[in-house]
């Protein structure tokens, strides 16, 4: 059993609700109690997409708390620095090395921050930064909708999350999600995450 909070920030479109599934399902094989929540935007749209997703004994709210957080998992650079206020000291970003500026900054009303100004948004928090070729791996395997399951194969190595849960574990949640066409490339896309992150 394991305690742990987690959120997942990014855009619509992006398979964040699947990611939070497969995380709250991991939780439950590993014996934690679990709860998940999103918070949806205009999903459909490219909208924010937040899931928080928490393991422990006994976990009675399904909202993680500002500053509380220890794992962030960003599967857009610009949600990750808006997440960043969730993170705790000690804790880790997995963010995704891909940009999709909002409709403010295509318009030129805002300007898209750079990847040391999301770095310090995160670092500021005394947290770690991990940034994942996500996007570019989806993409070399076939397809960009394996990216969240990508980033989640880099986070599943992580730390204390790599010691306290088995490979097979995630990897067994994953395939009973995914649907049966999609699972060999699903499997793939995560084992190899997993590798690069722990090699």
């Amino acid at each position: 059993m394991m305690e742990a909070d987690f959120i997942l920030a990014g855009v619509g479109g992006q398979g964040i609700i699947l990611a939070g599934d497969i995380l709250a399902g991991v939780g439950l094989q590993a014996g934690s109690d679990v709860k998940k929540s999103e918070v949806h935007g205009m999903a459909q749209r490219g909208g924010v997409v937040t899931s928080h997703v928490r393991w422990g004994r006994r976990v009675r709210s399904p909202l993680a708390e500002p500053g509380r957080v220890g794992f962030l998992v960003g599967f857009e650079a610009l949600e990750a620095a808006r997440a960043a206020s969730y993170l705790r000291p000690g804790g880790l970003a997995v963010v995704n090395r891909y940009r999709l500026p909002p409709p403010a900054v295509t318009a030129g009303e805002a300007v898209y921050p750079a990847d040391d100004q999301v770095a310090a948004a995160i670092q500021s928090r005394g947290a770690a930064l991990e940034w994942v070729p996500a996007q570019e791996e989806a993409l070399r395997l076939g397809n960009p909708a394996v990216a969240g399951v990508y980033l989640l194969g880099w986070l599943s190595g992580a730390g204390v999350l790599g010691q306290a849960v088995a490979e097979e574990t995630w990897v067994d949640v994953l395939e009973g999600l995914v649907p049966p066409a999609h699972r060999d490339l699903n499997r793939l896309a995560f084992r190899q995450a997993r590798a690069a992150r722990t090699a």
